[in-house]
C-alpha cells in the first residue's frame, strides 16, 4: 500500500514539475495581490502592519482556491479517477495523497515566500515566525477542505464558482485563527491558543476532509 500511495505522489509531483505554471499561477496570484494593496489603502507603514495579517491569510485563500477546480478535473477526463475507485487501497488515502500533491504545489510555495512579503507589509522579525508557523498549520486545511468542494462539483460546469461557495464558508475559522495568531503577537500577546486550536483544526480535516472527499467522488461517479 506505501509503495502504491508513494508512487501515486511522485506522479502527481510529476505532473506539477511538468505544469509548473499552475504552481506559479497561484504564488503570482498571491504576490501581486499583496504587492498591489499598499497602492489602495495607501503606503503608511503602520497602516500596513495593523492590516498585514487579514491581507496576507485573504490572499492565501485565493489563491488556493485558483487551483481547487483541478484538483479531480484532469484524472476525471482522462478516465484515471475510475481507476482509483477500482483499486485495492482505500480511496480515501488516495485522496489524501492527491491533497498532500496540491499542498506541496500551492501551500508550501505560499509559506516559503510569505517572508519577503511580510517584510513589505511592515512586519518585525520576530513575527515572521510566527506567520510561517500559522501558514503551515493552516495552509494544509484550505487544501483538504477545498478537496472536498472539488470533489462535490466534478464534472459540473462552471465548478469554480460552486466550489468557492461551498468553501468559502468552511475556510472561515482558519482564516480567523490565522490571523488571529498574527494579530496576537503584534499586540504582545501570547500565540499559542490560536495555533493550538489551528493545529487541532489541521488534526480535525486530515481525519474527516478525505473521507468525505471520496464519499463525493463515489457520488459523482455513480
Amino acid at each position: 500500500m506505501l509503495m502504491t500511495l508513494g508512487t501515486l505522489l511522485q506522479r502527481d509531483l510529476t505532473l506539477v514539475v511538468r505544469r509548473p505554471q499552475d504552481a506559479l499561477t497561484v504564488v503570482g496570484f498571491f504576490v501581486v495581490v499583496i504587492a498591489l494593496f499598499p497602492l489602495g489603502v495607501g503606503p503608511e507603514p503602520e497602516l500596513l502592519r495593523r492590516l498585514a495579517p487579514g491581507v496576507i491569510w485573504v490572499a492565501a485563500l485565493l489563491a488556493t482556491m485558483l487551483s481547487l477546480a483541478r484538483l479531480f478535473a484532469d484524472d476525471y477526463r482522462d478516465g484515471s479517477l475510475e481507476q482509483l475507485l477500482l483499486a485495492p487501497e482505500p480511496l480515501t488515502l488516495l485522496v489524501l495523497v492527491r491533497t498532500a500533491a496540491h499542498w506541496l504545489m500551492t501551500g508550501l510555495p505560499l509559506v516559503l515566500v510569505s517572508p519577503l512579503l511580510a517584510v513589505q507589509l511592515g512586519l518585525r522579525p520576530e513575527e515572521i515566525p510566527v506567520l510561517m508557523l500559522a501558514l503551515l498549520l493552516g495552509t494544509p486545511i484550505l487544501s483538504l477542505v477545498g478537496a472536498i468542494g472539488a470533489a462535490l462539483t466534478l464534472g459540473v460546469r462552471g465548478g469554480g464558482v460552486l466550489i468557492a461557495l461551498l468553501v468559502l464558508p468552511l475556510y472561515v475559522p482558519p482564516l480567523v485563527l490565522g490571523a488571529g495568531a498574527l494579530d496576537a503577537v503584534m499586540h504582545g500577546a501570547d500565540a499559542q491558543t490560536h495555533l493550538s486550536l489551528l493545529s487541532a483544526l489541521l488534526l480535525f480535516a486530515l481525519v474527516t476532509a478525505p473521507w468525505a472527499a471520496a464519499a463525493a467522488l463515489r457520488i459523482m461517479l455513480d
